[in-house]
Order: structure tokens, then C-alpha cells, then sequence
């Protein structure tokens, strides 16, 4: 199901690159995920609320596993089941997957459960962690989601 390590996109494979960031980055935060989609013309990017802003699900490892899950939701949608290649950051959510590190924390158990369940709908689906610095569009999609859910919140959102 997944692999982690540097290798590039194998022929075939659509790339994925997901994110989420929390602002500020533990509880009760505003939480956002995000994606872009590459190949097969599949071509699509995509953001938004990890959580309820300023909820006590509102963290950084709950954005980040969204961004993961919203990513291969949509590849479902459709109708792709082809090889993937899934990019990210996030370390924890990275090795987790890919059985290197445990899940301690309860509430990652429902997205690591969820993430694992699609990833195995898929012909091949690898994950590989990679510096924040490849994943530039992923991360600028995070920082708007929350810019606009903050200015939401301001208008009198909350």
C-alpha cells in the first residue's frame, strides 16, 4: 500500500502533494488541508477547513491528514484508481501510513483508519515525505485557506 523514500513519480503515476497548516499550530486553532492533483488529466487543486475554527479537533496533524484523505477522495470521485504517488511535509502523517510510527494520539486513529482504507483502492498508492520547500503550491494553498477562514471569522464568522 505505501512506501516511503526520495523516488520520483514512477511512469503512470499521478502525483499528489498535500498539506494542512493550523494557525495557531495546536488546538482550538484555525485548521486547513490542501491538495493539487498532476496527470492522467487529473489536473486539480483544491483547500479548505480541517475542522471547526477554534475547535479542539482544529490541530496541525488533523489538517494535515485531511489534506491526505480530501486528495484521494477526490481521485475516487473520478473515477481513478490508477497508481499514486502521494507527497507530503508531514513526517507523522507519512511514516504513520506507512507503519514506521504507531498512532498514539485517539484522535488520529479515524483519519489514519480512513487514509489507509482509501489508499488501498488504488493499483499502487506510495507515500513520500519531502522537504516543505517541494511542497510550495500545497503549502501557499494552506496559508489562503486560512488567511480566508481568519478574515471569515473576523466578519463575524465564529
Amino acid at each position: 500500500m505505501s512506501l516511503r523514500g526520495p523516488s520520483p513519480p514512477r511512469a503512470g503515476e499521478v502525483v499528489v502533494h498535500f498539506d494542512g497548516a493550523c494557525q495557531p499550530p495546536h488546538a482550538r486553532g484555525i485548521a486547513t488541508w490542501a491538495f493539487t492533483i498532476e496527470g492522467a488529466g487529473l489536473e486539480h487543486e483544491a483547500s479548505g477547513l480541517a475542522a471547526p475554527p477554534y475547535s479542539e479537533a482544529s490541530t496541525n496533524n488533523v489538517a494535515e491528514y485531511s489534506g491526505a484523505i480530501h486528495a484521494l477522495e477526490h481521485l475516487l470521485e473520478k473515477g481513478y484508481q490508477g497508481p499514486v504517488v502521494v507527497y507530503g511535509d508531514s513526517e507523522l502523517v507519512v511514516r504513520q501510513i506507512s507503519g514506521e510510527y504507531r498512532v498514539k494520539a485517539p484522535h488520529l486513529q479515524a483519519y489514519h483508519d480512513r487514509l489507509g482504507a482509501l489508499a488501498r483502492r488504488f493499483a499502487s498508492c506510495r507515500f513520500v515525505s519531502i522537504p516543505r520547500e517541494q511542497n510550495r503550491r500545497a503549502d501557499e494553498l494552506t496559508k489562503r485557506a486560512v488567511y480566508l477562514a481568519r478574515r471569515e471569522s473576523d466578519r463575524g464568522g465564529r
